[in-house]
């Protein structure tokens, strides 16, 4: 059984969620998230179940490591934890989507002790050869409180039996394991040259909650990169301008 936590979101576009504990509750987390905790909050952190399930963690994204922590005083105690980029911080129980649900990797932020945090392959051959950043995913077992994070804005879909969304596969958070995952071919010439979305798309059928968000980490990445320009055996930088470009050069290179 997991801890019953209450928590509170701060924030817009770079949000924290801070957690209460009860005496002898604790949640756990992804190391290196944790923003601040009061007096009688303690760290535990382990590999959450021998070495194979660091090796495991890490494939999804995650650190080899995860910490839990736990309230040992005699009052409530408060702990809180930031997302790593901008965006929101998505909540849910895992009891209404069944006691287990699937995220993208190293979307996962914290969750109530007794979570269980898994790798989960998809389960068909073009979902894993196409599938891109939805190839390998993060499956959370238990009954209580989850938090993932996404980037830019979150948009909740309820599919009905047997409807269909297409989506790209980045774009992909988190969904209930009644949803059909797959992947499917754009087609069409022009739109595989020049569409700009890829060649694939996850094609997501009901019944099932899936949250989608609009701006993946890997589309801000590739978006920076080609923001930055450096121009060859001199000092000027195009791209993001000025001083700020000379800044950024300055730390790719060590200097």
């Amino acid at each position: 059984m997991a801890d019953v936590i209450d928590y509170q979101i701060h924030g817009d576009d770079l949000q924290l969620v801070e957690v209460e504990l009860d005496p002898g509750e604790g949640v756990r987390a992804e190391a290196g998230t944790m923003t601040y905790m009061e007096q009688g909050i303690e760290m535990q952190t382990d590999t959450g179940g021998g070495v194979f399930q660091g090796f495991k963690r890490m494939l999804t994204g995650e650190s080899f490591f995860i910490t839990t922590f736990m309230n040992s005083g005699k009052a409530k105690r408060r702990v809180a934890f930031a997302a790593p980029y901008p965006g929101k911080i998505v909540p849910f129980d895992l009891d209404s989507f069944g006691g287990q649900v699937l995220c993208q990797k190293d979307s996962f932020l914290c969750a109530a002790r007794g979570t269980e945090i898994e790798i989960a392959f998809t389960k068909k051959i073009g979902a894993g050869l196409f599938g891109g950043e939805g190839f390998i995913l993060q499956k959370l077992s238990g009954n209580g409180m989850v938090f993932v994070h996404a980037g830019g804005t979150v948009i909740r879909k309820d599919l009905a039996a047997g409807e269909e969304l297409r989506v790209d596969t980045g774009c992909l958070v988190a969904f209930a394991m009644t949803v059909d995952y797959d992947i499917q071919f754009i087609g069409g010439f022009k739109n595989a040259l020049f569409g700009g979305e890829g060649l694939f798309l996850a094609k997501m059928t009901g019944p099932g909650t899936v949250y989608l968000q609009s701006l993946p980490f890997s589309r801000l990445v590739d978006r920076i990169k080609a923001g930055i320009t450096f121009t060859h055996g001199g000092d000027q930088s195009r791209g993001i301008g000025g001083i700020g470009g000379s800044i950024v050069k300055n730390i790719i290179s060590g200097n």
